[in-house]
């Protein structure tokens, strides 16, 4: 819940209302990032904060926006301290809104900690490189494109693709299985979703029991568009806290970025700010980064953070700035694919443009099997091949095709249908392997050129699972 403190200083020189934005003149001893309180004409108290301030002149951001307040008649208070976000254990099983505010008719929190919800900069010399095997449950995941301890990994959606489906599957599967036995624990901000998303994340949430070791945090579409930028920043505190204060292994999973993206262009067009690519502000990177950045690992500390990061790329556009920037910042990408969602396989995952930057240091011996890297090339070897065959069907027909060929086309039928197309199975990391294994044994022993012999023994000739 965001605490505040307030001041005796009032301010009644408001200059101009723009959109959620409102410009107080004349001010003195007060910061960017202070909490505001507003009443206007109407006596509603609505909450604030300062986003800049320029000599004299601030700008506030109207959490719940300006409707009903003008220049002449509305009061501006300034608390003289940042959002701040009390904490302690009993945040899991609860659920609140955007700010931090539990909306779940329960209690409120007792505070064991209030933290600055924009986080605290992390030396990069106690950083830990991130490691250690994050199972999820999806072989598409698990076993190509290996989610790691402390990493940020985003999954790129397009309209109507079922990232919300395979978000909760994740957060109600996913546990950690290398290193240490530390808890595991789950934040989940869904931003500016509807009223029917929200009902879904949380009846998947009770149903699978996963909402006792998840702290839900939920913007809806309804509500004010500034309140997006805050519900990151809010959740990220709560695993921040959860990780560093309690060592557990916090899962974050934020959905969806692109609608923040797109609170932040509200915000800056209403500042009057030079726009960037396709009106998005110039700062978007840094801003991206001031979140993502806050996954990670640190000396001497068993907690970890991790990210999921779900966006839908407007247009199917993978260009587009949302992703093209999140790429950047983040440690590889999780795409899903039109055409397999309309070949009714579930879940979507378009392995060949995915990519898991950190992979190498999770999987192997004492992780999850030796002949996981082994495996893994191989299968992308082969469904490329069939992939790009398929292509080639198009124009010369199957008849022209080798023998080879027509394996590689089947085996590419099947890693889609009986590999990534899983269901609402949940795999371990030893059913994925084996499920890879089955697979690769409907080609000759000759072709598996990326597996080394001592695998192909163990795992190949003798059939072992």
């Amino acid at each position: 819940m965001t605490t505040i403190a307030l001041a005796a200083t009032e301010y009644r020189t408001l200059t101009r209302i723009a959109g959620p934005l409102l410009f107080v003149d004349r001010l003195h001893g007060v910061a960017a990032g202070e909490i505001v309180r507003i009443i206007g004409p109407d006596r509603i108290v609505r909450w604030g904060q300062v986003l800049e301030i320029d000599k004299q002149l601030g700008v506030v951001q109207v959490f719940s926006g300006t409707g009903g307040l003008d220049l002449e008649n509305t009061w501006v208070r300034f608390s003289g301290e940042v959002a701040q976000l009390d904490l302690s254990l009993g945040i899991l099983g609860r659920v609140f809104n955007g700010l931090g505010q539990p909306i779940d008719d329960g209690p409120p929190i007792v505070a064991e900690q209030r933290l600055d919800i924009h986080g605290l900069p992390l030396n990069p010399a106690v950083r830990e490189r991130p490691r250690e095997f994050i199972q999820t449950g999806i072989s598409a995941i698990d076993g190509l494109n290996t989610l790691t301890r402390g990493q940020k990994l985003p999954i790129f959606s397009g309209a109507g693709l079922p990232a919300n489906e395979l978000a909760a599957l994740i957060a109600a599967q996913a546990r950690v299985i290398g290193g240490g036995n530390e808890p595991f624990a789950v934040v989940f901000a869904a931003i500016g979703i509807t009223f029917r998303e929200a009902n879904y994340f949380l009846n998947e949430f009770k149903k699978s029991g996963a909402l006792d070791r998840t702290a839900v945090f939920i913007n809806l579409a309804q509500d004010p568009a500034i309140e997006r930028l805050f519900t990151p920043r809010a959740a990220l505190t709560a695993a921040e806290y959860l990780a560093y204060a309690h060592r557990r292994q916090v899962l974050t999973i934020l959905t969806d970025m692109t609608n923040y993206c797109e609170a932040l262009r509200e915000v800056s067009a209403a500042r009057e700010e030079v726009p960037g690519r396709r009106g998005y502000p110039g700062y978007m990177y840094s801003d991206l980064a001031s979140l993502y950045e806050r996954a990670g690992r640190i000396k001497n500390n068993a907690g970890s953070v991790t990210q999921l990061i779900i966006l839908t790329m407007p247009d199917d556009d993978i260009t587009h700035p949302i992703p093209d920037l999140t790429g950047y910042i983040t440690e590889g990408q999780i795409v899903l694919s039109r055409e397999l969602r309309q070949q009714g396989v579930f879940p979507p995952v378009d392995v060949l443009p995915s990519l898991s930057r950190l992979m190498n240091a999770a999987i192997g011996a004492g992780q999850t099997r030796e002949d996981h890297r082994a495996v893994a090339d191989q299968l992308y070897a082969f469904y490329a091949e069939g992939r790009d065959l398929r292509r080639l069907v198009a124009i010369v027909g199957a008849a022209a095709l080798s023998e080879e060929d027509q394996r590689l086309l089947e085996f590419a039928k099947c890693f889609e249908q009986q590999f990534i197309g899983q269901g609402l199975q949940n795999r371990t990391i030893e059913t994925t392997l084996a499920e890879a294994w089955r697979l690769l044994r409907m080609m000759p022993r000759e072709t598996l050129k990326r597996i080394p012999d001592e695998f192909l023994q163990t795992y190949y000739d003798q059939g072992a699972q």
